[in-house]
């Protein structure tokens, strides 16, 4: 039986660390993108997945020379194609601050990343109403998103029509590559298998797949950072006073995303067979939501129009709901 609870529990934490997991980016003045992006990185993407996974899987190496070929292709595949959405990720958000670029990017990652699993590996005794709700839960995300990019068009009077635009079509193009994070997520479960027949836990055995997924991430993302910081010349900056604090905030920009990304695992675990999809939902929505709140914390939102940031809140509340009725498909199915 799937605990509903502490599995909704655990996916809502993971938000909250995804969620403001870029904060840190507001205290990087003097460095380029690049700079604190390459950090990141490599503690989000290399050093913290190894290290969880060695922790909790006990023969971690075992469960992957037993891993079909197939298996493993397929989970490198889409940890590719996560890599470039990782890539445009960090840009799209840098371009059009936490609130607007986590909504857009979100929006779109959490409706292909939800209807995939879905439609590819349906879940037995999905009922009618489960897929009445669920597909009014997506739509009704999908249009918070599409208001919450309403609401972000203050931006274009502000003399950056062009910046603004290029912004969102980056984040689009990230939201349709970052669901790829959860495909495989999805589609590598004979790997988890094969750590659960070892005799690990079942929330433990999600973490053999995030060293896997997560290396094509390394590889994309210090690959453009290191390619951005000999083109711009701005590899000097590491030397820049201050450098020292940025570092730290860099590492704990990685460390806050690998803690996201654990719990999410685990807490999709006790979702049940609907976890891989509608726990991805409720993670993307609760991460826009944490994010926007940064965001208007923060100031980003402070020289909007006031009918700009009316939109803004209608585009979460409509978020809200949809998490709402995420919720109650993935409890129906538990029923």
């Amino acid at each position: 039986m799937p605990e509903i609870g502490p599995g909704l529990a655990l996916v809502l934490l993971a938000g909250v660390f995804q969620g403001s997991f870029m904060l840190p980016t507001k205290g990087m003045r003097g460095w380029a993108w690049e700079n604190y992006w390459l950090l990141f990185a490599a503690t989000a993407y290399l050093v913290c997945p190894w290290l969880l996974a060695l922790v909790t899987i006990p023969r971690l190496f075992e469960v992957y020379s037993g891993a079909t070929l197939s298996s493993l292709v397929s989970v490198g595949v889409y940890g590719a194609g996560w890599g470039v959405g990782a890539v445009t990720f960090g840009l799209g958000v840098d371009a059009l601050g936490l609130a607007l670029g986590f909504a857009v990017i979100l929006g779109v990652a959490a409706t292909t990343g939800t209807l995939v699993p879905l439609l590819v590996r349906p879940p037995a005794r999905f009922s009618a109403a489960q897929a009445v709700l669920t597909a009014a839960s997506l739509l009704l995300m999908l249009a918070g998103v599409a208001v919450c990019s309403w609401a972000g068009k203050w931006k274009e009077q502000e003399g950056a029509p062009r910046s603004y635009r290029r912004g969102v079509l980056i984040c689009l193009a990230s939201g349709l590559l970052s669901a790829c994070g959860n495909l495989g997520f999805a589609f590598g479960a004979a790997i988890s298998g094969r750590a659960r027949d070892l005799g690990v836990s079942a929330e433990a055995a999600q973490n053999t797949l995030w060293t896997l997924l997560t290396l094509p991430l390394f590889l994309c993302n210090a690959g453009y950072a290191l390619y951005l910081l000999q083109r711009n010349r701005t590899a000097a900056r590491y030397r820049s006073p201050g450098s020292s604090r940025r570092v730290l905030l860099a590492i704990a920009m990685g460390v806050m995303w690998m803690a996201g990304i654990g719990l999410y695992g685990a807490g999709a675990t006790k979702l049940g067979r609907l976890g891989p999809s509608l726990g991805w939902a409720i993670l993307m929505s609760s991460m826009v939501l944490v994010a926007n709140l940064l965001g208007l914390a923060t100031g980003e939102w402070k020289a909007s129009p006031r009918p700009a940031r009316q939109k803004l809140a209608c585009g979460v509340g409509l978020l809200i709901v949809a998490i709402a009725g995420l919720a109650w498909a993935n409890g129906l199915q538990a029923a």
